[in-house]
């Protein structure tokens, strides 16, 4: 079963139940850290830094100093800079100055102790976040502590998972303190196993028609490769037909000629079971007019890059956006989605999850912020967090492959929220095989990803 994930306010919920609980939740957590900490230390190593906040996190922080300290390690506690011992080699720095209950940057004696921190070359357990992360955002409180390990408990928040979270957790371990009876999720870890039920391999009597028609409409003169490569990641991806609807009459990929390609209205015309378009797209008054054509249509689809830009310009085109009935998948960058908001691509980013919420509510669609730790909102509220990918994704031409996975998806029959969370994770999956297999992440190339999406995937579908 997928991992849930908790806005603050849910935990506090759950605390607030099990406040009777025995043995006491800030007992437990800290039964757990120290076990966790006795495994991050050396045999030779004894020296360990605790340090402890003014709130309950520094309240698990001395509960794990004294169960280290019954176990035999040198434990030192500090709440401020003053009371580090000088000329230790510290083993294992242990932080608990906040946790999700923080509400304001860190400043004065806490920023030096996180600097302190920072500096020190060994491992870093931080309690439940590590301090100077909002819990619900993942965005940095004036400073935040880098962590090798992040013990975090009850359940994962959304601020372990996105934006700057990753870079400051580490590896992250859940302790749920035993409370699985009374956990109720908010949102979920983007993964395979919320659709187990579906992902099945194709029976052998399967013919083309059945795994669906999908266009693919963008490729204006200069940026025909936008489409052409979500053109490619579609044919790759299953889909039985692919229909390229160029605007650049001479374009061609030769290295996929099962890609059909047509005028863009000849390609409206067709049978189609689903739509991309954007890739490439322009910003022109005949862009204009082919995406209004796709958004009174009755099939689903994927809008991406330009095809976003215009709705953010057009009100005519948002409202027949909101309008639609079918499934409607949207992509957007943080700056994408700042112009969908109108807003900035720093406030898109200060709360990802509320972006991501009011665009699928704005425009009644299924929505995916990419990013690190792309947030995923389908229109039903549910609320995913994509944990697969890598810095080698930060290349042009990896939002066109995204598209043309979503688009083969949609022509597969996969609902709008499924095809979103399953093809954005395999998106990001798709690239760490390519880490792995020594092409990247510093110049790993979109194209490169769509072999290892195809290969994926018929895992995926095969029960691998």
């Amino acid at each position: 079963m997928s991992q849930p994930i908790y806005l603050a306010e849910n935990i506090r919920r759950i605390e607030k139940a099990a406040a009777s609980a025995a043995p006491p939740l800030m007992e437990r957590a800290a039964v757990a850290a120290a076990q966790l900490a006795a495994t991050l230390l050396p045999d030779t190593g004894k020296e360990v830094l605790v340090l402890a906040g003014p709130g309950n996190n520094g309240g698990d922080a001395k509960i794990v100093a004294r169960l280290l300290q019954e176990r035999f390690f040198r434990v030192s506690l500090a709440t401020k800079t003053g009371e580090i011992p000088a000329n230790i080699r510290w083993n294992l720095v242990v932080d608990g100055l906040f946790g999700i209950g923080l509400t304001r940057p860190i400043e004065g004696e806490y920023a030096k102790l996180v600097a302190y921190a920072n500096a020190q070359t060994c491992p870093v357990l931080a309690l439940d976040i590590p301090s100077g992360l909002n819990a619900d955002t993942g965005q940095i409180r004036g400073s935040a502590v880098r962590a090798t390990h992040t013990i975090t408990f009850i359940g994962l928040k959304p601020g372990l998972l996105t934006l700057d979270g990753p870079d400051c957790c580490g590896q992250v371990t859940v302790a749920d303190l035993s409370l699985e009876n009374v956990l109720k999720s908010g949102g979920w870890i983007a993964e395979p196993a919320l659709f187990a039920n579906i992902l099945k391999p194709r029976p052998r009597n399967f013919h083309k028609g059945m795994a669906g028609s999908l266009a693919v409409i963008g490729g204006a003169a200069g940026m025909a490769g936008a489409a052409l490569l979500a053109g490619r990641a579609a044919l790759k991806l299953g889909a039985g037909r692919v229909y390229g609807g160029l605007l650049e009459e001479h374009a061609l990929d030769p290295g996929a000629p099962e890609l059909m390609l047509r005028h863009p209205d000849d390609v409206l015309g067709l049978d189609l079971d689903a739509i991309v378009i954007g890739p490439g797209l322009g910003q022109g008054e005949r862009a204009e007019t082919l995406l209004g054509a796709v958004l009174a249509s009755e099939l689903p689809c994927v809008l991406d890059a330009d095809a976003l830009n215009l709705i953010a310009e057009n009100e005519d085109l948002r409202k027949a956006c909101a309008r639609r009935k079918a499934d409607t998948l949207l992509t957007p960058h943080p700056a994408e989605a700042a112009r969908l908001l109108a807003s900035k691509t720093p406030d898109v980013q200060a709360d990802r999850l509320k972006a991501a919420r009011n665009l699928s509510q704005n425009l009644n669609a299924h929505v995916v912020l990419k990013g690190n730790g792309s947030v995923i909102v389908a229109r039903d509220g549910h609320w995913f967090i994509n944990t697969s990918g890598n810095p080698g994704m930060a290349s042009a031409g990896m939002g066109d492959v995204l598209a043309g996975i979503l688009g083969a998806l949609l022509a597969q029959k996969y609902s709008g929220e499924t095809a979103l969370v399953l093809g954005t994770h395999l998106h990001g999956c798709a690239a760490d095989a390519c880490v792995v297999a020594g092409a990247g992440p510093v110049g790993l190339n979109a194209s490169e990803l769509i072999d290892p999406a195809r290969r994926v995937w018929n895992q995926w579908l095969a029960g691998n």
